[in-house]
């Protein structure tokens, strides 16, 4: 039988309306519950607050790196010590939507509350419910806190970025679409935070509102262009491959999931509803394809079968040691293994590929290069799809930024995309966390630009105030 954690009230509620009321309302609120945790699980709520591998659920923890600095979660159990058990649901409701927790301190948009204040008043309540007695109570605070440099580090400064970024109200049907594609609408507008990741960024790192889901760099990984587009979007994809690959982040001869969208998959997607996943599936099908004009053909079209193995059998004797130079040799040690010689993977595709592949396909090949920095990683229905990294935290073999560059320049002339070219300082750029923003480019100035500041205003102040001694001075020496 199932129960559920810190019924607070069903004495109360026993004593004053009888038992026969008192279980109907635990029934009310056991549904209330499930209804939440739905909401929870499409909300990915798990994939941020919960510590990978060890980590209790929705504990906090998770470090999410941004160019700003690292961000680290927070406790979202029902601890009243640590976590948001003294939260009301007002309380609940302002720091889910407006990103302002209940002591007014104010959260960072890595909580992606600027999305989730399209969030339906119903929702909420359930959401609330769910984290209030469907969670269990974690009575200690996460490991490590949030310290970005200066002025990052001013929360109240993201009042005005709210302003300009995060004022959305509840999520109103389109009375013109189907109820389909306005509840894909909702999971993909409010819940699932969609745009957060695959939407350019501008220099005050809000979301581009005309360039919803047109694509943008999440650390050094590319959410790609998810509109309605055949070439630079999803266009060319059917409603099943969708569904196939929300549901396990594989889908032969077009793409794998790895990085957040890895981590939507495991912690999110795979868990929804045939019905919902269809819905999100519609669509994406419905929005406005949004074309980037250098792409001539999709991603996914690129690339054939090739093998240059016979060429560079046998050059080296077996014990000959730092014999891989080229990219075709360091293709044949690290990678061939697994994705075959000729780039064609396995048989059951467990290892993917390397042509008809939107990493390799792509014109910007950041998830190529991510990819081999980073590895994949994501568990679907209780199976784990691996691929090491072969960064600096390589547990195989780290690579250094030219032998990763000639590696990936060697995948995509062969397989891939050959327009495409990756140079070693592409890969520092990856292995930093991706393209700095203007606003992290500039914070190193903002200090010595703020103590210039100061100093020019002394300066003019203390001219002013010696033009005006020199004055009355004059005047005096006058009468």
């Amino acid at each position: 039988m199932r129960t559920i954690p810190r019924l607070a009230g069903l004495a109360l509620l026993s004593l004053t309306f009888g038992s026969a009321s008192a279980a109907a309302a635990a029934e009310d609120l056991a549904a209330l519950v499930d209804k939440g945790k739905a909401i929870a699980t499409a909300a990915d709520c798990m994939a941020c607050h919960t510590a990978p591998k060890t980590g209790k659920s929705f504990a906090g923890g998770y470090g999410i790196v941004s160019p700003l600095g690292t961000i680290y979660s927070s406790n979202i159990t029902p601890s009243k010590a640590f976590g948001i058990g003294d939260y009301s649901e007002e309380d609940f409701e302002r720091a889910v939507r407006k990103g302002i927790k209940k002591d007014g301190a104010h959260l960072y948009p890595a909580m992606p509350y600027d999305a989730y204040g399209a969030i339906s008043d119903q929702d909420m309540q359930a959401l609330y419910a769910y984290f209030m007695h469907g969670v269990q109570p974690v009575e200690e605070a996460p490991e490590n806190a949030t310290q970005l440099p200066f002025p990052f580090n001013i929360r109240f400064s993201m009042t005005a970025w709210n302003l300009l970024f995060a004022d959305r109200s509840p999520f109103v049907p389109d009375t013109s679409k189907s109820d389909e594609i306005n509840r894909g609408a909702y999971l993909a507008g409010a819940l699932g935070h969609c745009a957060s990741c695959h939407a350019p960024r501008n220099l005050l790192m809000g979301q581009s509102a005309d360039a919803a889901l047109t694509g943008g760099f999440v650390g050094p990984w590319y959410a790609p262009n998810i509109t309605s587009d055949p070439i630079s979007g999803i266009g060319a994809w059917n409603e099943a491959d969708l569904v196939q690959y929300f549901r396990t982040g594989h889908l032969d001869s077009k793409a794998q999931a790895a990085g957040g969208m890895a981590e939507a998959v495991q912690n999110s997607l795979q868990h929804l509803p045939e019905n919902d996943l269809k819905a999100l599936a519609a669509y994406l099908k419905s929005t406005p394809p949004v074309r980037d004009p250098m792409d001539k053909k999709a991603a996914h079209d690129f690339g054939a079968r090739a093998s240059d193995e016979p060429s560079i059998r046998g050059l080296f004797p077996p014990n000959a040691h730092e014999s891989l130079k080229t990219g075709a040799e360091l293709y044949s040690g690290y990678c061939a293994s697994c994705h075959q010689p000729d780039g064609a993977g396995s048989t059951n595709q467990a290892y993917p590929s390397l042509f008809r592949n939107t990493a390799t396909g792509a014109r910007n090949p950041a998830n190529l290069v991510a990819t081999i920095l980073y590895g994949v990683e994501r568990e679907v229905g209780g199976q784990e799809i691996l691929m090491p990294g072969f960064g600096n935290q390589s547990y195989v073999t780290p690579l250094t930024d030219g032998q990763v560059a000639d590696i990936a320049n060697y995948v995509l002339t062969r397989f891939g995309n050959p327009d495409a070219k990756v140079a070693p300082d592409d890969v520092a750029t990856a292995r930093k966390g991706g393209p700095m923003p203007f606003l992290a480019t500039v914070q190193p100035y903002i200090v010595p630009a703020m103590v210039a500041a100061g100093l020019i205003v002394i300066l003019i102040i203390a001219v002013i105030a010696m033009s005006r001694t020199a004055r009355r001075k004059d005047a005096a020496s006058a009468m």
